[in-house]
């Protein structure tokens, strides 16, 4: 694979993608300056299977949180991540991190993000 790629472990996050359909695995990344915020088509490997993703890199600034993150919504993956150490590969930024008006208009834009993402197959 190529691009980014950043090690570490997933914790637990405030399950707002969870509630919008969209789970992510969330790892704290305050300590990679060298990635630059936004949205990413990736790719991360569970267990030897490689899966591919879309992920945000950023402090989440529609949701008022604090710290930085690398959030990873997997493509058909179900299953608890929590505690695992996993490689995530930042492919290609697809856009910059941006404040949405409402949740709402926040789940419209990843279903926009996920399909193209989905489209670079």
């Amino acid at each position: 694979m190529e691009g980014v790629e950043v090690i570490a472990e997933v914790v637990s996050g405030n399950r707002l993608g969870r509630k919008l359909g969209f789970p992510t695995a969330n790892m704290d990344i305050s300590n990679r300056e060298d990635i630059s915020n936004g949205v990413y088509r990736s790719k991360i490997v569970i267990d030897g299977v490689v899966y591919n993703a879309m992920s945000n890199v950023g402090v989440r600034p529609s949701v008022d949180s604090t710290g930085r993150w690398l959030e990873t919504h997997i493509f058909d993956f179900h299953g608890d991540l929590y505690g695992r150490v996993l490689a995530v590969t930042l492919v290609d930024k697809i856009r910059n991190e941006r404040k949405f008006a409402s949740v709402a208009e926040l789940r419209q834009q990843l279903e926009h993000d996920m399909e193209y993402c989905k489209s670079q197959l």
